[in-house]
């Protein structure tokens, strides 16, 4: 519970473009790390340290300015499509051999390819966070649609819960990023004005 809640506790701060996102999603990982461990799943302890990682990767980007607007907050943006096509292309691969894996370890995870599209899809969507594209949301409505059902009808009724207030997140989120990327591009496509000879800069 503890671990869930401070997961979306940081995709409320993600929201929010605060870069206390990423030590709450690194907090939540460490908290998931330790509940995996005591119950001896493996598997969930092994998706936890990769989530860390990923965590630490998008809070040193964001520390070091890389994704800063003008006015000092987290410059978002739409992806390339290239971007896009990497993205996609690493989740289905990804997925693929995650899935791969927990089928023939079954001691890694009791639902094999719908936990490997979540795992995988989440990955994908803090990769995109990190990067600030708004493909970050819909990469999250999309672990979410698998998420919610499997959680539930798992018997997992907190996870569900959680999984259901993160759809809720992700839509409000996903227009106020869109929004934003909106109000930077039709900032940056305005021509300069020219500066009149004699006239004050």
């Amino acid at each position: 519970m503890v671990g869930n809640t401070v997961g979306l506790i940081a995709l409320a701060l993600g929201w929010r473009r605060s870069i206390w996102t990423w030590p709450a999603q690194f907090l939540s990982g460490v908290i998931l790390v330790g509940a995996y461990a005591s119950a001896h799943l493996t598997g969930g302890v092994g998706k936890q340290l990769l989530v860390i990682g990923v965590a630490l990767w998008g809070w040193r980007l964001w520390t070091n300015g890389k994704q800063q607007a003008q006015d000092g907050s987290i410059a978002v943006r739409f992806a390339t499509w290239k971007e896009r096509g990497v993205l996609l292309g690493g989740t289905a691969v990804g997925t693929l051999a995650v899935g791969a894996l927990f089928a023939a370890v079954p001691d890694l995870s009791w639902n094999p390819w719908p936990d490997a599209y979540i795992f995988v899809g989440t990955l994908a969507a803090m990769v995109a966070q990190a990067r600030g594209l708004v493909e970050f949301w819909f990469a999250w409505l999309l672990v979410d649609v698998v998420g919610v059902p499997l959680a539930f009808s798992s018997g997992l009724a907190f996870s569900g819960l959680v999984y259901v207030i993160y759809l809720a997140l992700v839509l409000w989120g996903m227009r106020d990023w869109w929004l934003r990327s909106r109000s930077v591009s039709s900032q940056d496509s305005q021509p300069s004005q020219p500066v009149m000879e004699g006239a004050p800069a």
